[in-house]
């Protein structure tokens, strides 16, 4: 298996012309079903939605509407168990912070279809679903793999397949080599951080440290 750092040089090495023809080539048009921002149906029932937000991410969402650091994000649930008073354990990621139904806490239903209200500051997951890079060290969104194209994959959703513009396929293909290289580093900065922690409650592992899940550091 190749190390994260010869993975963070494929993911710099990657061609954004090469990208967006591989967008080109899926088609893509984003019809506004909120089907990415919402909680969806698993074989143990309703799964909360969950879309990867970096720390720097959580802080330009935070400074645009002054939210707290909670309602921006929560602790990734992976790795973490119910104790006696609640979570408890240690996870490696941050999530979009979810509504009491499981959705996205920023998605908003309207006449026109679903709308996103951080939208300028939507994190890169957001900005580049329903495509993926086929890499080591990158993050697969919420969806199952129905079509690949060279490195590009791409998930579950009922825009696929639809015309999409040369000037949108090189966008969306900048945003997703920036997801790659970022989500690498992050991970790289999270392996070489990481020390085991021994207090209770939840601790989050990112790239900047430990952290309690209000965003405070250990």
């Amino acid at each position: 298996m190749d190390s994260l750092e010869a993975e963070l040089e494929r993911a710099r090495d990657l061609s954004i012309a090469e990208l967006a023809d591989a967008i080109e080539s899926i088609g893509f048009e984003c019809t506004r079903c909120g089907g990415c921002c919402k909680a969806a149906e698993g074989e143990n029932g309703t799964e909360e939605h969950t879309a990867t937000v970096f720390p720097d991410e959580i802080r330009a969402i935070q400074d645009s509407e002054e939210y707290d650091w909670r309602d921006v994000a929560r602790p990734m649930p992976y790795g973490l168990v119910e104790g006696p008073d609640g979570p408890e354990g240690e996870t490696f990621e941050w999530a979009l912070q979810t509504d009491s139904c499981g959705n996205c806490t920023f998605y908003r239903e309207g006449e026109e279809g679903g709308a996103c209200s951080i939208y300028g500051d939507r994190p890169l997951l957001c900005q580049t679903y329903p495509f993926s890079v086929a890499l080591g060290g990158t993050s697969q969104p919420m969806g199952e793999a129905v079509d690949e194209e060279g490195m590009v994959r791409a998930h579950e959703c009922e825009g696929l397949g639809r015309d999409i513009s040369r000037e949108d396929a090189e966008e969306l293909a900048a945003a997703l080599k920036e997801r790659a290289v970022r989500e690498i580093e992050e991970a790289i900065d999270v392996r070489d951080g990481y020390e085991p922690t021994a207090v209770d409650g939840v601790v989050v592992h990112d790239s900047e440290g430990a952290k309690r899940p209000d965003g405070t550091e250990l």
